[in-house]
């Protein structure tokens, strides 16, 4: 996969799902999910300057990624 087709689509959908959650009255976003049928692409923003998309395969156990991608997300961005 080509990282800076990856990073802009995600920040894409991340916008998309900020301006959709702010519209439809749901507060401000915490993540963006996608399934498919080979998958899941998981995006969640680690502070104001970058984000974190994961790819998971079908059979992934999501409730142990949700935790897992929102400390990593977190974490840096603290250090950022």
């Amino acid at each position: 996969l080509d990282e800076d087709r990856v990073g802009a689509m995600s920040a894409a959908m991340l916008s998309l799902g900020d301006r959709t959650a702010s519209e439809l009255g749901r507060g401000e976003l915490d993540q963006v999910l996608i399934k498919g049928k080979e998958g899941y692409v998981l995006m969640v923003y680690a502070g104001s300057e970058a984000v974190v998309t994961v790819m998971a395969k079908a059979n992934a156990k999501l409730g142990l990624i949700f935790l897992d991608v929102k400390r990593a997300a977190e974490q840096l961005a603290k250090l950022l």
